[in-house]
């Protein structure tokens, strides 16, 4: 079937891409799914059947997991060849990667959304979603699960950031984006290897979880006084997985509690396993009762570790999907 003959549908949550700026305030969310498509130009050329639904009218920032795993329902009960969530872009990489672990099927699932609202000169709302549109509608993306796209450029939800502030060019990914958008052609030019599979259905089990940052100088005061408080911890350590010696007591006392997944803070690349010995190396931790991040930056692990929580896994099964992780 041509792309052209398809049929997306797109579901709005509302942040900077509906967002529109009063006379005597800021931007807020003001636009309804309608109001985003109808002003994509060149939509209607294309011949792809959109249909629009309003989920949230919320800022990016004050989604929560309730909304995300409510809307991965919604996702799967559609009857479209593929799906384009408009959203804040202050949280696009956590719905992404949400929506990657808990959705099944090859259909195409693209988040996108605005770094610039509706009333600013060049907002790039309407052309992230003709190229988010052309992406979700391609043949060439089915089973490539989730999919960020900004900018003309298609990222994997597991490898999605967000990397400035400000910028329309914000979104980035490691090691790159997986395909692009030109000439109205979707390109594809990687293919990455599944992500973990979480079921939320039936999850009854509230829980709690943070990332703790290291610094220069941390001694681990604050460890124990989190400790109290999470089900779950995110360490983004130095470099490959290293911490300050002065933690090392309190991690290792808090990971008999919760499970503590070890991350590196620097975005990119794997914790190590065993070049370091040092005490508060990746070694020294994961000897402790750590638990591998591998791969995953710190947000990213932080959604697996609350949905694994949410689904009351153990510590060992936890360990054993975060293994799964390339």
């Amino acid at each position: 079937m041509a792309d052209k003959a398809r049929r997306i549908a797109v579901i709005s949550l509302g942040g900077t891409i509906a967002m529109t700026a009063q006379a005597d305030s800021g931007a807020t969310p003001t636009l309804s799914a309608d109001d985003l498509v109808t002003a994509v130009p060149g939509l209607a050329e294309t011949g792809i059947g959109v249909e629009v639904r309003d989920f949230r009218r919320l800022p990016g920032a004050s989604l929560g997991f309730s909304d995300l795993l409510e809307l991965a329902v919604m996702v799967e009960t559609l009857a479209v060849d593929g799906v384009v969530v408009t959203q804040g872009t202050d949280t696009i990489e956590e719905t992404a990667y949400l929506l990657d672990l808990v959705t099944t099927g090859d259909t195409p699932i693209v988040v996108t959304g605005a770094m610039r609202n509706a009333s600013m000169a060049g907002a790039d709302g309407p052309a992230n979603m003709l190229a988010a549109i052309r992406v979700a509608a391609s043949t060439e993306v089915r089973g490539l699960g989730c999919m960020v796209v900004f900018a003309e450029e298609i990222h994997a939800a597991r490898w999605a950031r967000k990397t400035h502030a400000t910028s329309p060019t914000a979104f980035t990914s490691y090691p790159g984006p997986i395909g692009y958008v030109a000439e109205d052609r979707v390109r594809i030019t990687a293919r990455p290897g599944a992500s973990p599979v979480i079921d939320p259905r039936g999850t009854t089990r509230p829980a709690r979880t943070a990332i703790f940052t290291v610094g220069l100088g941390d001694d681990g005061t604050l460890l124990p006084v989190l400790g109290d408080h999470v089900d779950g911890l995110v360490v983004a350590a130095f470099g490959a997985g290293h911490v300050p010696m002065t933690c090392v007591d309190a991690l290792s006392d808090l990971a008999k509690r919760v499970p503590i997944v070890l991350t590196t803070r620097t975005g990119s690349g794997p914790v190590l396993r065993q070049t370091y010995g040092f005490p508060g190396s990746e070694s020294d931790l994961l000897g402790r009762g750590l638990i591998s991040g591998s791969t995953l930056d710190p947000i990213k692990a932080r959604i697996l570790l609350q949905l694994l929580l949410m689904t009351a896994a153990e510590h060992d099964q936890i360990a054993q999907t975060f293994s799964t992780v390339l």
